[in-house]
């Protein structure tokens, strides 16, 4: 009966998704002065949940599957959304630790989520 209960697998979820973002954000960063770098970004939570297609695979060494984090599918941004360097990088530091500020929240709200369901299901079994 509690073998797989869908609240700790979206949680789950949810954690691996603001992990791998935040390894995204991270090179993106590392890269900010990279002639001709173009940004990148993981697909938001909701919609690579809904369709449970963006956890599917799996890195298995360094280098395989460069353009993944995780098994994310990453996505390079418009570069006419923003601003771009005259060298071409698209990368701007503000917006990218804005979004990493978002996204430890995200995996914060996913912790949270998991302690919470772990303490109703304690209560359920009459554990404390």
């Amino acid at each position: 009966m509690f073998e797989k209960l869908q609240i700790f697998r979206m949680a789950h979820a949810m954690a691996q998704h603001a992990g791998a973002r935040q390894s995204v954000l991270a090179r993106n960063m590392a890269n900010a002065d990279t002639p001709g770098y173009a940004a990148r970004d993981v697909a938001p939570f909701a919609e690579t949940y809904r369709n449970d297609a963006g956890f599917a695979p799996r890195t298995t060494r360094p280098g395989h599957m460069s353009e993944s984090a995780g098994g994310h599918a990453v996505e390079i941004r418009d570069a006419s959304r923003g601003q771009t360097d005259p060298n071409g990088n698209s990368v701007s530091l503000e917006t990218e630790m804005l979004k990493a500020v978002d996204t430890k929240r995200q995996h914060d709200r996913a912790l949270a989520i998991y302690k919470s369901s772990l303490t109703v299901l304690r209560a359920a079994t009459g554990r404390r």
